[in-house]
């Protein structure tokens, strides 16, 4: 037991730190506890979370022919995920204009955020970038992690992947959701549209990325 509760702190380290840097999802994360709360931001977190703890799945359990074929895969999914990001940063600088009291705080927003669709569309975004893999694999075998260490094992690494990116998404949005309730409306609207503007810039410099690929 004392070595499984090592894996899990181990991986939860891992997923911590991958999770932490600010990207894409990051933004979505704050713009969604920003306009909706809590939990709607952290419903954008676990879709992030649990993509992660199937990119650590494979790196954990060695899958080589499915991580293989998704990183060969991996210019038609991030041109997915590109223009994905692309749109939705659209979206949301279009629908701001159109929606001026969308983050009024004293009214109800006009369309109710909903949390499976967030966290379906921060899951399928999050899995657009299977490069993810490798960067597990990389940890785990630098770390002396799960490969070869048996199926408890890397399962205790995985749970404990899952539990550290979901930490930090609790804590982004929480922090989030606190601040929301300090800032006027008129800021609010201004953070929103600069969050569709900082997504719609990660969309284009993938696809930028991609073009230089071929």
């Amino acid at each position: 037991m004392p070595g499984e509760v090592s894996f899990f702190w181990q991986g939860w380290v891992v997923g911590f730190s991958i999770a932490a840097p600010v990207g894409p999802i990051g933004v979505l994360c704050i713009r969604h506890s920003l306009a909706g709360g809590r939990w709607a931001g952290f419903s954008a977190g676990m879709g992030a979370a649990s993509a992660d703890s199937l990119f650590a799945l494979l790196g954990a359990f060695g899958l080589t022919a499915l991580s293989g074929f998704l990183v060969g895969q991996q210019f038609w999914l991030r041109l997915v995920g590109g223009l994905f990001l692309c749109w939705l940063g659209g979206r949301i600088l279009w629908t701001s204009r159109l929606q001026p009291t969308a983050f009024d705080l004293d009214r109800t927003p006009a369309e109710p955020l909903q949390p499976l669709r967030i966290y379906l569309s921060t899951f399928a975004l999050t899995l657009s970038n299977p490069l993810t893999i490798l960067s597990f694999a990389a940890v785990f075998a630098g770390l002396g992690l799960a490969v070869g260490a048996g199926a408890a094992s890397a399962g205790w690494v995985v749970l404990g992947v899952f539990c550290g990116s979901a930490a930090w998404w609790l804590l982004l949005s929480s922090a989030a959701a606190a601040l929301r309730a300090r800032l006027s409306p008129p800021v609010l609207r201004w953070i929103d549209r600069l969050s569709g503007a900082v997504i719609l810039v990660f969309g284009l410099a993938i696809l930028i990325s991609l073009s230089m690929m071929r």
